[in-house]
């Protein structure tokens, strides 16, 4: 579905970048905008620092002078009024009224074009221009402060609207983690099996089910290939820990300083 994003007389250039970002990370880029305040907002430096790279956006955005030439093309409109009014279309949250949208997009509905509507920052959406759209959309908010930045509000709505398309999935930060093998899994029970009899934690005589117990430890973990790498550093830890324990301590002579004889007066 076509989609269109209509700020009416906006009055702050940040807004309007702010608005061309908000769009553009949820993949949207048809904006309009409606006489606002500043002539040449595309082109301030205020509007291209809050679009934080979203120069195509702005690049490709329109400034008309009436909301009509806005609305060209569009089948749906969705205005965007958190005051209720005593007359004039539905007030709808913008999850449910979407997914409804999508459906019917879904279904083959043809010439669908949606445009969301965003009025001043100062005084909103006029009364006029909210009856001529087919819903007010109404952000779920606490119910004692409900007002949303511009930008903010776009992202919601930007967000929400695209979720109900097909959401982009989540990329990952990192690769995927190797996972360890049998054969890694083996070793490093092996590599625990005799660092744990040289801590005497393990008695070889009498093992009963320890290292069975940990090989189904170890196999609910997942293991990957590095976290194996670390448990045998621990396991090698362990042994020379052990081994330096049981070293015979140093007799006197040993400690005694070069040149000097153990027990001699200094």
């Amino acid at each position: 579905m076509q989609t269109r994003f209509v700020l009416i007389q906006t009055s702050h250039a940040g807004n309007v970048g702010a608005a061309a970002r908000a769009m553009k990370v949820m993949g949207f880029d048809d904006l309009v905008l409606v006489a606002p305040r500043w002539a040449n907002v595309l082109r301030r430096e205020e509007t291209i620092q809050r679009a934080s790279g979203a120069l195509d956006v702005l690049e490709k955005a329109r400034i008309v002078a009436t909301l009509d030439e806005a609305l060209d093309g569009m089948t749906h409109l969705c205005a965007t009024a958190m005051t209720p009014r005593d007359f004039g279309p539905p007030t709808v949250a913008p999850r449910p009224h979407f997914e409804s949208l999508a459906s019917q997009a879904r279904a083959g509905a043809p010439g669908q074009g949606v445009a969301f509507l965003f009025g001043s920052e100062r005084f909103g959406m006029q009364n006029e221009d909210v009856y001529r759209c087919h819903v007010a959309l109404s952000i779920p908010t606490h119910p004692s402060f409900g007002s949303l930045n511009l930008g903010a509000a776009i992202q919601v709505i930007a967000y929400e609207w695209r979720l109900a398309l097909g959401a982009y999935p989540v990329q990952a930060a990192t690769a995927a983690p190797q996972a360890a093998d049998a054969q890694q899994v083996a070793g490093l029970l092996a590599h625990w099996e005799q660092s744990l009899v040289d801590i005497g934690f393990l008695d070889p005589a009498a093992p009963k089910k320890l290292m069975p117990r940990l090989n189904q430890l170890f196999n609910r973990a997942g293991l990957a290939q590095e976290e194996v790498h670390i448990l045998r550093g621990i396991a090698r830890a362990m042994s020379l820990t052990a081994a330096r324990a049981h070293e015979p301590a140093a007799t006197a002579a040993d400690k005694s300083v070069p040149g000097e004889v153990a027990g001699a007066p200094r």
